[in-house]
């Protein structure tokens, strides 16, 4: 049975750990869009893995697959690439040939993009040329790592978009495109990487009645057409694009598993309606230890928001849910969930479109005592304190979805499994 594993949030939910904690019982683990603007980090027997492009089953050796969904960086492939090597011997990870190419001129053009807007219409991006990327696929001005095997063909495809983006750079005071270093530094990372590229069809071809995991990056609400627009990211991250982003049919994920947090954390700009500005957002913040794994960025921090992550499971259509850092709730007094907002006086019980409505949404909240003991390495849930239990099964009545498992740390281990996901 294929499942994928989505985040039901603004991503950081923990699913590097969750598919590594799944990946064991998987043949092939799928990463199918974004690029390196994500971050997953696993820990195990206290060292640290962090990610960003690679998928996190290359922990536990599996066979590791990054689909044409996704927006490759070259050098930073390479980085990766040769960092878990040095503690993985020959990870088995392939590249779909039909990968579109983050190339410097994309980072330019991100920074220029960020530096016209203003103020709160800032999207708070990582510079690190994934929207111009997935805007020239759309384009169709990308650069395939299939094109890499033929120099010609490339440079005068490299020709066209010197001619279109030359201008636009030399108004930004940006260096324009250098043909000559980027056909040269094409052809060094092709050698370095030739041998990893395969067919789009690799997993119809090879994986037929094998076991696939697919793995999202970021969140539900960072989706370009479902999340909090425009502060989101440039890919869909829902699970039916799990399909298109791999060369699958939509009839190969047989289980979406969503993941949140027991509360909320947001990276960047962009409405956040239960957001903590006060001590017990910095006590979240300390205790769950939240800055990106990519930028390093403070994350904003604030109670669990079920209005939304109600919505995000209906988008993906989840059959279970893993609930990640409980043990970061341990010492309050109170919890609180948003269950209802209040816009230009009305309740109402979903996300509005317009960002504009969205900034001016206010939480209503419903509140639950504190257990004010520790969860931390609890891999039982009878062991839970009573209090726990019960905000765990008001959020799972809340959200309409059963949670099937509770993570009680960062470590693989730690983990509270209520509902096996190889059973259903």
């Amino acid at each position: 049975m294929n499942k994928a594993v989505i985040g039901l949030q603004w991503g950081d939910e923990g699913k590097g750990k969750i598919v590594d904690y799944l990946s064991e019982n998987f043949d092939l683990v799928v990463r199918y869009q974004g690029g390196n603007n994500a971050g997953h980090t696993v820990i195990v027997e206290d060292i640290t893995y962090k990610l960003n492009l690679i998928p996190s089953g290359v922990i536990r050796d599996k066979i590791c697959f990054l689909g044409q969904g996704v927006v490759l960086d070259p050098e930073h492939f390479v980085n990766e690439y040769e960092k878990i090597s040095k503690r993985i011997s020959n990870p088995r990870i392939y590249l779909s040939s039909n990968i579109s190419l983050i190339l410097n001129y994309h980072k330019q053009l991100d920074k220029i993009n960020e530096s016209i807007l203003t103020g709160d219409s800032k999207i708070g991006t990582t510079a690190k040329g994934i929207g111009p990327a997935y805007q020239d696929k759309v384009g169709r001005k990308s650069i395939k790592l299939y094109d890499l095997d033929n120099m010609i063909s490339l440079k005068s495809k490299f020709e066209a978009i010197k001619k279109y983006y030359d201008p636009i750079l030399d108004a930004f005071d940006e260096n324009k495109i250098d043909l000559n270093q980027n056909i040269e530094r094409l052809s060094e990372f092709y050698s370095q990487i030739k041998s990893l590229i395969i067919d789009n069809s690799f997993i119809k071809k090879n994986f037929q009645n094998k076991k696939i995991l697919f793995e999202g990056a970021q969140g539900i609400l960072l989706d370009v057409d479902h999340g909090t627009y425009p502060f989101v990211t440039s890919s869909n991250t829902v699970a039916s694009s799990a399909a298109t982003g791999s060369g699958c049919g939509p009839n190969s994920i047989n289980y979406v598993l969503g993941i949140t947090k027991a509360y909320t954390t947001r990276v960047g700009s962009g409405p956040f309606p239960t957001e903590l500005n006060d001590e017990i957002g910095e006590s979240l913040g300390r205790r769950g230890k939240e800055f990106g794994t990519v930028t390093a960025r403070k994350r904003r921090c604030g109670w669990f928001d079920g209005v939304l992550v109600r919505q995000t499971i209906k988008i993906a259509g989840i059959n279970g849910i893993a609930l990640t850092k409980l043990d970061v709730l341990d010492e309050l007094d109170e919890i609180k969930v948003c269950i209802q907002y209040e816009l230009n006086g009305k309740k109402i019980d979903y996300l509005p479109s317009s960002s504009e409505d969205q900034f001016k949404i206010k939480p209503i909240y419903k509140t639950f005592p504190g257990w004010k003991s520790q969860t931390r390495g609890i891999r039982n849930i009878q062991d839970l304190p009573e209090k726990a239990k019960n905000y765990i099964y008001a959020l799972e009545d809340f959200i309409g979805a059963k949670i099937s498992s509770i993570s009680t740390s960062p470590e693989r281990d730690d983990t509270i499994l209520i509902e096996d996901p190889f059973k259903v």
